[in-house]
């Protein structure tokens, strides 16, 4: 690592109990290393974009927003959407960590973890993601991405991720980091369009690149993308695109020069 404290590794710390991470602050202050606190995490992830870090340490279970919502925002921002994330936390599901480290996050530690092996872990990523600055990855003109456009960007992954089994209007708002006027707003201002009608218009979109490219039946088709049946779909996908299911792989076929894919229709 470098001398020059101004060149040194900034570790964002983001955590509402920072009296239970005594231990490994101790130990961050004792490092050559720039350190910075939130207690927030609306302020942790606004501090994210203002200093660009290069690691953040991120609870899980905060009020307001949870870690993951932070996460998948931290994702979708240009300036940290490199950044190393290792979640500490006290959220050890299984469930939970899996979540964790399918966001996107590098590793996920749990407070119970001896600070010196937390330290351990938080010198390999550095040392792994310590680089020179790559196509202005981490140089200051990184456009920045206003908390809307983030969010919409959130929810249109969770959306695109979530075809079969949708979650509510609020959850997504919730994972989002945001609420369900807010993102419905957002939604309007942005695509002009309501969170249902572009879910259906994903839905009807994904519909056709699967009976473009696969042999799957009607009804599996309708399943895939989150309609109750295929008579839903069928109904659905003619009202949007101006034929059935069946004539529309047909079409498709005929201009691929290939002969009709078999499966039950509708």
């Amino acid at each position: 690592m470098q001398n020059n404290f101004n060149n040194a590794p900034h570790i964002l710390v983001i955590d509402d109990s920072p009296e239970e991470l005594r231990g490994i602050v101790g130990l961050l202050r004792q490092q050559p290393w720039r350190l910075s606190m939130a207690s927030d995490p609306r302020q942790g992830y606004q501090r994210a974009l203002a200093l660009k870090p290069d690691l953040i340490l991120l609870d899980v279970r905060m009020p307001g927003m949870d870690g993951f919502a932070v996460c998948r925002m931290l994702r979708e921002s240009p300036a940290t959407h490199r950044t190393p994330v290792i979640f500490l936390t006290s959220a050890g599901a299984v469930e939970e960590r899996v979540e964790g480290l399918t966001l996107g996050s590098v590793d996920y530690v749990l407070k119970s973890c001896d600070p010196q092996e937390i330290l351990a872990r938080i010198r390999i990523h550095l040392q792994l993601s310590w680089r020179e600055p790559a196509s202005g990855s981490r140089s200051d003109d990184v456009e920045p991405a206003n908390q809307d456009e983030v969010s919409l960007r959130v929810a249109m992954r969770l959306i695109a991720q979530n075809l079969a089994d949708m979650p509510s209007l609020a959850e997504i708002a919730c994972k989002a980091g945001t609420h369900e006027k807010r993102l419905s707003s957002i939604f309007r201002e942005h695509l002009g369009s309501t969170v249902f009608a572009y879910i259906r218009e994903v839905r009807i979109r994904r519909g056709q690149e699967l009976l473009s490219d696969s042999a799957m039946d009607i009804q599996d088709i309708a399943d895939q993308v989150g309609f109750r049946s295929a008579c839903n779909f069928t109904t659905a996908f003619r009202e949007r695109v101006g034929m059935t299911p069946s004539q529309y792989r047909q079409q498709a076929h005929m201009k691929d020069g290939q002969h009709p894919a078999g499966g039950r229709q509708e």
